[in-house]
């Protein structure tokens, strides 16, 4: 129910509509049936928001309850936000119009390193102070979970505790918790000490960090009985757990605006530059029957005319050609769109392009990574150049006319030939497309070349090494640019500014929270948008806190040095990870799960179990 001052202001805003609520299948309740308010927030705008999976999977979930009631919150855009601080009116959630600041619990999902200033000022916005220390009553509690939390220290500062690895059983034990104390009256000193031993919640205020004089990080030390190592949550079974059959249908177009099926958790490949597939182990597959009731189940209650498979890689579900064709049955019938993002260039099958011939065309992508074997090696893609033209060739001859290439550059140990190697690649598809006698007379072809820069991620066999140097990413781009011998590649890449905060943010400390908290209080916010981000406020926050940002990006890091996450355990082993690092080096190769288990230990966590092992 919208408010009349927020009602007042909606006028004067583009998008009103991010803001209003009413949506189709957004859950409402009785405020004062309820025991627990959740404000599940999302620090980036609706749009971007409303098109994440993990924010619908937790919102169905606690809604499921009968004693709790999560609403949605987003960042408001900069024309919302600069209404709602004139008119005083505090940050407030969709479904109920309620001031957040009066909720039990704020939790933010925290995609990416550089939405932290937005996580910030969201928390002004509902006029909840900042770090954790001035927050003395139980509530609003104040957590964290998403991708970014493996590392969380460098927002340490901010979040009463935090949420590791998958959040569908941490979240309910965390709530029946906070259910019990606030009944019993106990305070939130109280609450984290027993929060701290529910597997998966990392309680940042009960560990204290020590440093060298070098500005390595000495130690972190439990204090209170707190875990040596917090372990994250694993979810067992996917075929069991929680999966959502509605989503909120939103009333203005959204980033990935269809329903989304999750097919698998973790993935088979050990590419090394990859956080994803090491934090997401290990590897559990929903079965094709469960596959199907879910996606109809969403079909149904949401009128969407798109479903899309999410995972890692969805070619690797290891049943994909029965999913598929069970998929097929129904989703032609009833002239429903299929998309199957991230498919891997070697297990393009024949059988493969038939399923694929029966749902609508669009642009394949696929991702090399890299342009040299040589490189490919390096980060363990597993992929040749022979497989990528095969698999292009394959796609030409079923009348696909466009292609889109994933890259990255500033990898470790790569060099200017491995670029030109970029170039030439995305050439050579070009060649197999006019060379096959199959193609559609009279078409062209389009490869599109997108070129990320390579940042280490914690929890992966990069985590060690240095970041590549503005300077030295700009040149490779104007490098690439320069080796691009036709129009009909075009060639897309990220900027270098905010990858150089990115990496400090992925591999920094606790002591950047003051660095994040100043750089706020000066004016930054949505900090990956282009025309929002401010180099020098950051570069002053730095220098106001004594801290050098090259400092967390440029270093190699021995292996014997502690790392600001060591006392975090996402199950990977630190053994698996240096001798994947050493290979690297070596441009040595390991095979994936399913050819030969390479002993990374994510297992553990699961009792022993690991689908990869079929």
């Amino acid at each position: 129910m919208i408010k009349k001052e927020v009602e007042k202001i909606l006028q004067y805003v583009q998008k009103p509509a991010r803001y209003v609520g009413g949506e189709l299948n957004s859950v409402v309740k009785n405020a004062d049936e309820v025991a627990l308010r959740y404000a599940f927030c999302f620090p980036d705008t609706y749009e971007i928001g409303m098109s994440h999976l993990g924010m619908k999977i937790l919102y169905g979930l606690v809604n499921a309850r009968e004693d709790a009631w999560c609403e949605r919150v987003f960042a408001p855009d900069v024309d919302m936000e600069e209404q709602m601080r004139r008119h005083g009116v505090p940050l407030f959630a969709l479904e109920s119009g309620d001031y957040i600041r009066d909720f039990d619990m704020i939790g933010f999902t925290l995609q990416y390193e550089l939405c932290y200033t937005n996580v910030l000022n969201m928390l002004d916005l509902a006029g909840a102070p900042l770090f954790s220390k001035d927050r003395t009553d139980l509530a609003p509690l104040v957590v964290a979970g998403g991708p970014c939390a493996c590392n969380i220290e460098p927002m340490a500062d901010f979040f009463d505790l935090v949420f590791l690895g998958d959040g569908e059983e941490s979240t309910n034990a965390v709530l029946d918790l906070l259910k019990e104390c606030k009944q019993a009256g106990c305070s939130k000193h109280e609450f984290l000490l027993r929060a701290k031993d529910i597997t998966g919640v990392y309680v940042p205020s009960f560990y204290d960090a020590t440093y060298n004089e070098d500005g390595t990080v000495r130690a972190v030390t439990p204090r209170y009985g707190a875990p040596d190592k917090v372990k994250k949550a694993v979810v067992s079974d996917l075929n069991t757990v929680y999966y959502p059959d509605k989503f909120v249908v939103p009333f203005i177009q959204i980033v990935h605006d269809r329903a989304v099926e999750e097919i698998f958790r973790g993935c088979i490949r050990g590419c090394r530059f990859c956080q994803a597939g090491f934090i997401y182990r290990p590897i559990r597959e929903k079965s094709v029957e469960t596959i199907n009731r879910q996606s109809q189940a969403l079909i149904r209650s949401t009128g969407y005319d798109e479903l899309s498979l999410c995972s890692l890689s969805t070619s690797d579900h290891s049943d994909v050609n029965k999913m598929l064709n069970s998929l097929i049955d129904w989703t032609v019938a009833d002239k429903i769109n299929l998309s199957l993002p991230s498919l891997r260039v070697d297990n393009f099958s024949d059988e493969l392009v038939d399923k694929l011939n029966k749902v609508r065309k669009s642009g394949l992508t696929f991702a090399p990574e890299a342009g040299t074997q040589r490189m490919r090696d390096v980060i363990n893609k597993n992929v040749t150049e022979e497989e990528v033209l095969t698999t292009c060739t394959k796609a030409f001859d079923n009348g696909w006319t466009s292609v889109k290439l994933y890259f990255m550059m500033g990898l470790p140990t790569e060099t200017m030939e491995d670029i030109e190697g970029i170039a030439d690649l995305a050439m050579n598809v070009v060649h197999a497309f006019y060379r096959n006698p199959n193609r559609q007379k009279g078409t062209g072809v389009q490869v599109s070349v997108s070129c990320s820069s390579f940042i280490p991620k914690p929890f992966t066999p990069f985590q060690w090494e240095p970041e590549d140097t503005m300077e030295s990413l700009q040149a490779k781009q104007e490098h690439l640019l320069a080796s691009i011998p036709s129009k009909k590649i075009r060639v897309s890449y990220h900027q270098t500014p905010t990858s150089l905060l990115e990496g400090v943010f992925a591999r920094g400390d606790r002591r950047l929270s003051q660095v994040i908290y100043t750089a706020f209080k000066n004016g930054c916010k949505f900090d990956s948008w282009d025309d929002k981000f401010q180099f020098d406020v950051w570069t002053a926050a730095f220098e106001e806190h004594g801290l050098d940002p090259y400092f967390y990006t440029q270093r190699r890091r021995p292996f014997e040095e502690v790392l600001p996450w060591d006392h975090l355990d996402y199950g990977v082993s630190r053994r698996f990870l240096e001798h994947e690092n050493r290979k690297a080096h070596q441009n040595e190769v390991t095979p994936h799960c399913r050819i030969h288990c390479a002993g990374c230990g994510a297992n553990k966590l699961n009792g022993g179990h690991c689908d990869a092992r079929n």
